[in-house]
Order: C-alpha cells, then structure tokens, then sequence
C-alpha cells in the first residue's frame, strides 16, 4: 500500500511541476501573440495604402507623398 502512496505523490509533483511549466510556456506564446497583432495592424495599414496607390495610379500617389511630406 505504501508503494501505491509513493507512485500518487510522485505523480502528483510531477503533474504539478508540468502545470508550473506550462503556465510559463502559455505566457510567452501570448506575449508573442499581442506583439505580433501590433505588427500585423502596421501591416495591415501599409497594404492599404498601396492598394490605394495601385488603383488611383503612380500620379496621384506621387502627389500625395508631396501633400503629405510638404514638399
């Protein structure tokens, strides 16, 4: 029976410390995930603004740069 005892309480702290690392590891990947999604929205204002020059043309974005830097 105390064999039976041992192998729980070893499981036990086992189990405990997999769930200690795990916590660890979920934190980091969602670290990961709110920086990326920073990214991402950087992203994805830049491919609107060159869907927006392609279809109003190189002129018109051109013109716009120069509005838009003041030259």
């Amino acid at each position: 029976m105390d064999d039976v005892e041992t192998l729980i309480t070893e499981t036990d702290k086992r189990l405990s410390v997999h769930e200690a690392v795990c916590v660890q590891r979920y934190e980091g990947i969602q670290a990961r995930f709110d920086s990326g999604d920073k990214r991402m929205t950087k992203i994805e204002y830049l491919l609107y603004a060159v869907i927006l020059c392609v279809l109003f043309g190189p002129g018109v974005a051109a013109e716009f740069v120069k509005k838009f830097l003041g030259v």
